[in-house]
């Protein structure tokens, strides 16, 4: 009988902290989203306190003028109450300013959509049909849910009917199952519609993405003309017809490092004046300084104190790190990256994240981590960091080629761009080798497809 006994074995493991952890996240924040956990901290963190934001105006800072009495009369003829009237206003005043000072909300599509409904010669069954269908609809204008599972009890015919009558208030073709569906749709609605465009959605959608214009062609039987008139009708149609009324807040990008050339050389600057400066709140200062005998009589409060001050000093330390190790990147790639910063994208050289870790003495993850949604201003415009690691054309990372990837995709788009006479892939091919760059011709398509470039055939008839 094999008995079993207790064993005692010792082993090593690593564990991140709380600290760490978010520490970690910290690093891979971009500006926007740092000042959103900034103030979430703050918020959570009485120990933490705002000693400077350069980023918020004060009220100082407005300009002097106007007497105390004016300014409270413009702060309520401004404000949203129609009870408050100015003195020296009108009525009529009042009314225009509250009114023109009113927040003004974007239509949705469900709103765009319903309203049309609502003017549409409809029983009570069918509009309230019509009403559940629209509800179900995305962003994009498509089904959320199976609309005959969704108008379950309801006969197919019947749900058919108020999904075309949908489809055909403006904007047309949504209530669709997806992009192929709508394009479908609204082409069949078109009375202009061309008689190629139907066949080609419906069965050469995807040479349509992949551009084989000629290939469609010559299945289809068309001329050059029939062939023309179809891809222009096709260019415009919307095959996300419900993006017009999109009521998402478009968010900007704000450059966390900026790289100027001056006087010869390259300086960098880090955005810091998006982010607020921090410090320890004053008064938690005076409760951790207190005697060792008030420190006893309220243990409860001491350690709060201490906690929150402990943690306050890692997360400033944090950001502190985050800022210098993204400083060091930037440094490291502007080096490496000097001719892109001077003379332009098709100077892109290549470039990998243990290049970089390298020089900068971390791990590859570090880099990767700093690098993620971070973006520099140039005098080229405003990349992401990402952007400057790329490979060799030949697959090595930078002891590769001393072609990048993107850089010899930017002379492509620029070849393109300026030629006199419509050239071949098979031409870009001739001129690249011309300049010393060596390219496959279906590497040139495939460059050529991710630059979203037409191929000769398409750029002919374009």
């Amino acid at each position: 009988m094999q008995l079993q006994k207790p064993v005692l074995i010792t082993e090593q493991r690593q564990k991140l902290s709380p600290q760490m952890i978010q520490s970690i996240k910290l690093m891979a924040l971009p500006l926007q989203e740092l000042k959103e956990q900034i103030q979430v901290e703050i918020e959570s963190n009485p120990a933490l306190e705002v000693i400077s934001d350069p980023s918020t105006v004060s009220l100082e800072s407005l300009p002097e003028g106007g007497t105390k009495e004016q300014d409270s009369a413009d702060l309520f003829e401004n404000a949203s109450d129609p009870g408050f009237a100015s003195r020296s206003g009108s009525d009529d005043d009042s009314k225009r300013m509250f009114i023109e000072g009113a927040i003004a909300r974007p239509e949705t599509l469900q709103e765009h959509l319903l309203w049309q409904l609502r003017l549409q010669k409809l029983d009570q069954h069918r509009r309230e049909l019509g009403e559940r269908l629209i509800q179900n609809l995305s962003d994009d204008g498509f089904h959320k849910e199976d609309p005959y599972l969704l108008c379950s009890g309801e006969s197919e015919a019947l749900v058919k009917e108020i999904i075309g009558l949908v489809q055909g208030l403006e904007p047309v073709g949504t209530c669709s199952s997806d992009y192929r569906d709508s394009l479908l749709v609204q082409a069949a609605l078109d009375p202009a519609c061309p008689a190629a465009v139907p066949a080609i959605l419906a069965n050469y959608i995807e040479l349509l993405e992949k551009g084989k214009h000629g290939e469609i062609q010559k299945r289809l039987k068309l001329d050059d003309k029939e062939m023309r008139e179809a891809l222009t009708f096709i260019k415009g149609l919307a095959p996300f017809p419900g993006r017009a009324y999109s009521t998402e807040e478009p968010r900007y990008v704000l450059p966390d490092i900026m790289v100027k050339l001056k006087e010869g050389d390259f300086v960098i600057v880090l955005n810091d004046e998006e982010i607020p400066v921090l410090g320890i709140d004053p008064f938690f200062d005076s409760l951790a300084e207190r005697s060792d005998a008030e420190k006893v009589r309220d243990r409860a409060t001491n350690a709060y104190v201490r906690d929150n001050i402990k943690r306050a000093k890692f997360f400033i330390r944090s950001i502190h790190q985050r800022n210098q190790t993204l400083l060091k990147v930037a440094r490291a790639v502007v080096e490496y990256q000097r001719a892109f910063f001077a003379e332009g994208p098709k100077r892109l050289a290549p470039l990998t994240l243990r290049d970089v870790a390298d020089e900068v003495g971390v791990h590859e993850t570090t880099v990767s981590r700093i690098a993620n949604r971070k973006y520099l201003q140039t005098d080229w415009g405003i990349f992401e960091l990402r952007y400057f690691f790329t490979n060799s054309i030949s697959g090595a990372g930078s002891r590769g080629s001393s072609f990048s990837k993107e850089g010899v995709k930017q002379v492509i788009k620029e070849i393109i761009e300026s030629e006199q006479a419509v050239l071949s892939d098979r031409d870009i091919m001739e001129v690249l080798a011309r300049r010393g760059i060596k390219l496959a011709r279906r590497t040139v398509a495939k460059y050529r497809g991710e630059l979203d470039l037409d191929s000769s055939f398409g750029r002919k008839r374009g």
